[in-house]
């Protein structure tokens, strides 16, 4: 593979302007795509497949034509001035004007009254009156918003506070924003710093960017075809800018060393490819299989958005081996220090003696004292990981947004004049299809879940046209992510055997909060499964490319702990609230259901990355004769700064994300800028050496017989300086590596 993407590197090198014309060709075709592409059909309800909450949405769905029309909603709350009521005359023609104000709106399909649909409070404090529309809430026209807002502020006017929930006002959260602009910033700042050299530093920001842009406008011209969304998106973006950055990084710093040891411009491009190109391929490789993983989970909005990071992910890969060095074939000189430049190039002697720097003298710290090292780094992440035992998953809704958002405050009026579990009621789908009296089934269901604890009220069934299914919904006391709220889903899902063999009908559970509590308990039974299986493939990916066996298990359980600890950072932030107004963060709460899998697919391709780059450079050095002590240091001589400035890129740009409106990006940008963040600082780059300081030469031990079955990946590149393909003329080759 060293071989075949070093003449890759070379002739990138030679035919530059090709290559640059050809990644132009496909940024263009893609992006008219996108242009011209039709909008993604959102219509698609199914999210996950299989649980309960999702047979009796689709049950509904089936039995009532019609029920489940995704057309736009608005749920407009009122609230009467202290001491008023919303009943009082003058509050009730302001409603009532408002209602019909918005029934007679474009597009509007109706508009109901609170007073002709019992939707006041007890105390006459609070009423809500709803507003449904004919299209969805992405078709809805500027001139059905301005409508319905222009009668919201005519209501206020009168004295009435009036917020508004649902679909059709929605505010849509930014993916970064200027926050993730921040990140970007601080990137090329670590470039600079790293690399002396505004070339250096725009180069990994400006195919980073492409990639990015591609990634994005191939997401958007496939978003009709296979129903992708925003947040399918983001998520793609953000990891195509950071892996982007990272893969150019190591590209462009292999160049500038191989320029410094001598090497002619196509040589040291060719060699940087054939090197840390060979680094770029497994680490991407190891990102992408780890992606592609989860939609083995079942949930196919986590499948969308998996294969979509992939995707940005191998785009940033190719572009790394392509578009950088035909980058470099136009400006050679321009990435390598000024001084360089001026002073010409000596061939520097090869091999890993070189000068010391904040790598090596790290490196000679860790291995005079690996055992306190170890276990300080240990016991550390071991605490930051405690939390992470009372991770609590669910989907917060509007409850978890800034009180700054109508919704948020539509959300709190209601809780405050209704009920805390009125945000998030119950829906009861009753089939009564086998049953010789639907109408006196559905009625003793729904007295025995009216009779439930924590019930505190249901409403009459109603029954479809065929007369077979009865739906009705039940209103818990408390609020949609209250423990004792899945407590009372338990307990009415237990009651569902006794009273099928009493009436002869079924029931099934479902609503938001019914279908969160289940894909919630779904996803977190699925998290260990999906963990094993990454380690697995961790340990066996790892076994090929470095050929040891402690090797791989010693990054297996860095990998764990980083992962683990990282997890109990965003409980202690996002459940506990543990600074969380440093954050922006609101209202704390269960944990998004999805962040935690996704965490651990994306911690695992960056862990390994990291991994591969630091560790493949020590192997490097003891494969050509160095002790293994020695190798260590050698290795941080050549790959601590690198990997140091992409850790802090990642973070970074990571860190951006924390900026966004939407709960999920916020929590997965935290959490993995402090992935990112433990695993490359204090597992790469202290527990990893000090561990190989322990181990000694049995680190690189590997039996025979599994010596002979495994295949030979050349991560190292030491077929390229172990012959004839790539070292400049006169300057001398390294030994042959040997299997330990």
């Amino acid at each position: 593979m060293a071989t075949l993407l070093y003449r890759l590197g070379r002739t990138a090198f030679r035919r530059r302007w090709f290559i640059v014309l050809l990644w132009a060709l496909i940024l263009g075709a893609v992006g008219f795509g996108a242009v011209k592409a039709p909008a993604a059909d959102d219509s698609n309800t199914s999210f996950m497949p299989g649980i309960e909450a999702q047979k009796a949405f689709d049950l509904i769905g089936e039995r009532f034509p019609g029920s489940d029309a995704n057309g736009a909603d608005a749920r407009i709350v009122f609230q009467a001035p202290h001491g008023e009521k919303v009943t009082a005359a003058d509050n009730r023609a302001a409603i009532a004007t408002l209602v019909s104000e918005a029934a007679d709106g474009p597009q509007a399909e109706s508009a109901v009254s609170p007073f002709t649909a019992n939707a006041v409070s007890k105390d006459a404090s609070t009423a809500y009156a709803t507003v449904t529309y004919e299209v969805k809430a992405a078709d809805l026209t500027d001139s059905a918003k301005d409508t319905l807002e222009g009668a919201i502020e005519k209501a206020r006017d009168t004295g009435l506070t009036v917020e508004v929930g649902g679909t059709a006002l929605a505010s849509q959260p930014a993916a970064g924003g200027s926050a993730e602009a921040i990140g970007i910033a601080l990137a090329a700042v670590v470039l600079l710093i790293t690399f002396g050299s505004l070339a250096a530093a725009g180069l990994p920001l400006l195919t980073a960017v492409i990639g990015v842009g591609i990634s994005m406008c191939a997401i958007l011209a496939l978003g009709s075809t296979f129903g992708l969304d925003m947040t399918t998106g983001t998520l793609a973006s953000m990891l195509g800018l950071a892996v982007g950055i990272d893969y150019a990084l190591f590209v462009v710093s292999r160049y500038r060393e191989e320029r410094a040891n001598g090497r002619a411009p196509h040589e040291a491009a060719g060699l940087a490819v054939g090197t840390a190109g060979s680094a770029v391929v497994f680490a991407g490789l190891t990102v992408v299989i780890a992606l592609a993983g989860l939609s083995v989970i079942g949930v196919p909005m986590l499948t969308k958005m998996g294969l979509c990071a992939a995707g940005a992910v191998v785009a940033a890969v190719l572009i790394a081996l392509t578009l950088v060095p035909a980058l470099l074939g136009m400006w050679p000189d321009a990435v390598l220090p000024r001084r360089t430049r001026k002073r010409g190039f000596a061939a520097a002697p090869q091999g890993g003696h070189g000068r010391d720097n904040g790598g090596s003298r790290w490196a000679r710290f860790v291995l005079r004292r690996p055992l306190t090292v170890l276990l300080v780094g240990v016991v550390g992440l071991g605490a930051l990981a405690l939390p992470a035992t009372q991770l609590e998953m669910g989907m917060p809704g509007d409850e978890a947004k800034p009180v700054s958002t109508t919704e948020r405050r539509a959300y709190d009026a209601l809780a405050h004049g209704f009920g805390a579990g009125f945000n998030g009621p119950l829906t009861i789908v009753v089939d009564a299809e086998d049953s010789d009296d639907p109408a006196a089934a559905a009625k003793t269901i729904t007295e025995q879940i009216e009779r439930t604890d924590g019930v505190v009220s249901v409403s009459p069934a109603q029954f479809n046209e065929a007369g077979d299914t009865a739906l009705f919904s039940a209103v818990p006391a408390t609020g949609p992510n209250d423990e004792a709220t899945k407590d009372i889903v338990q307990t009415i899902r237990a009651e569902r055997p006794d009273l099928e063999a009493q009436t002869g009908a079924t029931f099934e559970v479902t609503g938001s909060t019914a279908m969160n509590i289940d894909i919630a308990r779904a996803l977190q039974d699925a998290l260990m499964p999906y963990l094993v299986v990454i380690v697995l493939l961790s340990l066996v990916l790892l076994l090929v490319v470095f050929r040891s066996v402690l090797v791989p298990l010693k990054a297996a359980l860095g990998f764990l702990l980083s992962v683990l600890a990282s997890l109990g950072a965003v409980v202690a932030v996002f459940q506990w609230g543990w600074g969380a107004e440093l954050l922006g963060v609101e209202q704390t709460g269960p944990i998004m259901s999805l962040m935690p899998i996704f965490l651990v697919g994306i911690v695992f391709g960056l862990a390994m990355d990291y991994e591969v780059f630091l560790v493949a450079r020590m192997r490097e050095a003891y494969v050509h004769g160095e002790r293994s002590a020695q190798a260590v240091v050698t290795g941080f001589q050549h790959s601590a700064r690198v990997v140091v400035a992409a850790a802090a890129i990642m973070i970074a740009v990571f860190s951006g994300f924390v900026g966004s409106g939407e709960s999920m990006i916020k929590t997965i940008g935290f959490g993995l800028a402090v992935a990112v963040l433990l695993d490359a600082f204090v597992v790469r780059m202290a527990l990893v050496p000090a561990v190989l300081a322990l181990l000694g030469d049995k680190a690189w031990w590997l039996p025979r017989r599994l010596d002979k079955l495994l295949p030979h990946v050349d991560v190292e590149g030491s077929a390229l300086t172990a012959s004839d393909a790539g070292p400049a003329d006169g300057a001398p080759t390294a030994r042959q590596a040997v299997h330990t």
